[in-house]
């Protein structure tokens, strides 16, 4: 392994391109230990300043994960999601059997909080109207994957299974359409990437300076009314979305979709 003094590139930037590499091709693998910094080094012939810098640009793409007292390890979760939050109910309105073997969700906490301000502005009521929440995080056999709460209205859910603190053995919206006697006809996806809070930096095992995506799920019934409000925090450089569709073939050119809008 060896750099290019003349390149334009930064010698640790580099550095953190041949590592990369090793573990795209499976050199090294998800969960095992990288070579000391000192070793890497020497490898390279460069200062351990100029490792550190490389490692530490790698833990931010979430490429590694250092553990305090034990090393710098390959981390070994890459979350695919597929088709944003439609995976919750589908092909026939449940969970994907694929996603279920994969991923375990567990749920930490229900109860009443003062919602932030982008679940009251999706339900149209005012700042810090209290509401029912029901968190959860969602794992792999090695790491949190996914940070995630479900906003309900208290006057729809008080009385309900919602506000129990017990899971259902079935999709939470199912859950709620049986309960609340209202159906899920259709929902919005708005995602945005932002640096995580303190909390979420530590569930999720990540640097404080590492970008997250968030996702804001408004689920509606037929008359749009919102039944539902989820959030979704996943750590952006281990988290692939992926969209498939159909290509329109030659024909008349449709209206533009209302939906969409570039920033």
């Amino acid at each position: 392994m060896t750099i290019n003094p003349g390149a334009a590139e930064f010698p640790h930037r580099q550095i953190a391109g041949q590592l990369r590499e090793r573990v795209r091709r499976g050199e090294w693998q998800p969960g095992e230990r990288l070579p000391s910094i000192p070793a890497i080094a020497e490898m390279f012939g460069v200062a351990k300043q100029t490792v550190q810098r490389a490692v530490d640009q790698l833990r931010v793409e979430g490429v590694l994960i250092t553990k305090p007292g034990s090393g710098t390890y390959v981390r070994g979760t890459r979350r695919r999601l597929n088709r944003l939050s439609r995976g919750r109910y589908g092909a026939h309105r449940g969970y994907h059997a694929d996603l279920a073997a994969r991923y375990r969700q567990q749920l930490v906490g229900v109860g009443r909080e003062a919602a932030p301000p982008e679940v009251t502005d999706a339900f149209g009521v005012r700042d810090g109207t209290e509401m029912l929440v029901r968190r959860h995080i969602v794992r792999t056999d090695d790491a949190t994957v996914e940070l995630g709460a479900s906003w309900f209205r208290v006057t729809d859910a008080n009385g309900t299974s919602l506000e129990r603190a017990e899971s259902f053995g079935r999709p939470l919206y199912q859950e709620a359409e049986e309960v609340l006697g209202r159906r899920y006809a259709s929902a919005t996806d708005t995602i945005t990437a932002r640096q995580p809070s303190r909390e979420e930096a530590e569930i999720l095992q990540i640097r404080p300076d590492t970008p997250v995506l968030h996702l804001l799920h408004v689920a509606f019934d037929e008359t749009r009314k919102p039944i539902e409000v989820a959030q979704a925090t996943w750590p952006g450089p281990m988290t692939t979305l992926t969209e498939e569709y159909k290509i329109p073939g030659p024909g008349p050119e449709p209206d533009p979709d209302p939906g969409l809008a570039l920033a």
